[in-house]
C-alpha cells in the first residue's frame, strides 16, 4: 500500500496586483504558481493526466536584452552584476521580442495563457516588464522570480583585467568545467538548472489540475545566454563536447520548445526548429552525440 502526500497549492488572490506591479516597475513576485490546487477526484494517477495532457503547448527561452555590461565590462567593477541594466536598445529589444510571443502565442480571446519564470538580475526582470507590455494582461497567468536561472556566478565585483585572464583561461580549459575565482563553473548552473526543470515539469501537471487548457498554455523563461544553452544542454541530453561548441543567442533572442503529440499512444515530447539549434550550434536530435557513445567507447580509442 503506497500513501502519496499531496500539498495542495493556495490560491492566489491577487493576480491583478502582481500583474500592476510587474507593469507597474515593482516586481513583486509571488512565491508558487497560482491556482494550481490538485484534482482529487481524478488523482494523481489518471491515465490522461500522465500520457496526453500534462505538459503545456510550448516552452519559451528568452535572453534578456542588450545590457551595459554586453556594451561595456567595465560597468562590471562598479555595479554588482545583478544590478547592471539595460541599454535604452535592450528596452527596445524587449518590447519587440514581447510582440514576437503576442504572435506565438495566439489571439487572448481564443483563450491563450502563458506564466512567466523570471531571473532576479535586473536585466531579466527588465525584459520581462518589455515583453508585458506588448501582451493583454488577461493573457498572464502569473509570474515567479526563480533564482536558479540567474546568470553564472563570475565574482563579486569584477576587475576587468582579472575576468579577462579569466575567460581566456576558460576557453583553453574548457567552459563546462572551468570555475571562475570565487564564482561557478558551468556544471554548477547545469546543476540547479536540472533541479528548475523537475519544478517545471511539476508545474506543468498542476497546471491542468487548476483547470488551464494545456493547449493554449505556455511557460515562458526569461533568463541569460549560458543559463539558457545550459538548460537546453539538460533537456536534450547534449553532451558536453556538445556545449564546448555552443553559442549564446542574441539578446532579446527566443528559442521555443515545441510540445509534439504521438496520437496512438499519447507520449508527449517537446522539440526546438533546426534552425534554432544551428543558431546556437547545437545538433538536431538525430545527430547528437549520446546515441553513438557506446559504439565509440567499443570501437575507437578515447583520447
Amino acid at each position: 500500500k503506497m500513501l502519496v502526500l499531496f500539498q495542495k497549492n493556495r490560491q492566489y488572490a491577487g493576480r491583478q496586483i502582481l500583474r500592476s506591479s510587474i507593469r507597474n516597475g515593482s516586481f513583486d513576485m509571488p512565491s508558487e504558481m497560482p491556482d494550481l490546487s490538485f484534482d482529487q477526484k481524478k488523482g494523481p494517477f489518471s491515465p490522461n493526466s500522465i500520457i496526453s495532457k500534462d505538459r503545456v503547448q510550448r516552452i519559451i527561452l528568452v535572453r534578456h536584452g542588450e545590457s551595459a555590461g554586453n556594451v561595456d565590462e567595465t560597468n562590471y567593477v562598479t555595479c554588482a552584476d545583478w544590478r547592471i541594466p539595460l541599454t535604452e536598445k535592450g528596452h527596445k529589444q524587449a518590447q519587440a521580442t514581447g510582440r514576437k510571443i503576442r504572435q506565438l502565442i495566439g489571439d487572448p480571446k481564443d483563450g491563450s495563457k502563458i506564466f512567466f519564470y523570471v531571473s532576479p538580475y535586473l536585466r531579466t526582470r527588465q525584459t520581462l516588464q518589455g515583453i508585458l507590455k506588448e501582451l493583454d494582461e488577461e493573457q498572464v497567468v502569473g509570474v515567479r522570480e526563480e533564482p536558479r536561472i540567474s546568470e553564472q556566478q563570475f565574482g563579486n565585483y569584477q576587475s576587468v583585467e582579472g575576468v579577462k585572464k579569466a575567460k581566456k583561461e576558460r576557453n583553453d580549459f574548457g567552459r563546462f568545467y572551468y570555475r571562475f575565482p570565487n564564482g561557478e563553473a558551468g556544471f554548477d548552473v547545469y546543476s540547479r538548472v536540472t533541479s528548475f526543470i523537475s519544478t517545471v515539469m511539476r508545474d506543468c501537471s498542476q497546471t491542468r489540475s487548476a483547470g488551464y487548457d494545456t493547449s493554449k498554455f505556455n511557460m515562458c523563461i526569461v533568463t541569460h545566454g549560458l543559463t539558457l544553452r545550459l538548460f537546453l544542454m539538460r533537456w536534450f541530453q547534449f553532451t558536453v563536447s556538445e556545449f564546448e561548441e555552443s553559442l549564446n543567442p542574441e539578446n532579446g533572442a527566443v528559442v521555443i520548445l515545441e510540445r509534439h503529440t504521438n496520437p496512438n499512444t499519447g507520449l508527449q515530447w517537446f522539440e526546438v526548429r533546426k534552425s534554432e539549434l544551428d543558431e546556437l550550434n547545437y545538433p538536431c536530435f538525430k545527430d547528437q552525440n549520446r546515441f553513438h557513445i557506446l559504439d565509440t567507447l567499443r570501437k575507437h580509442e578515447i583520447k
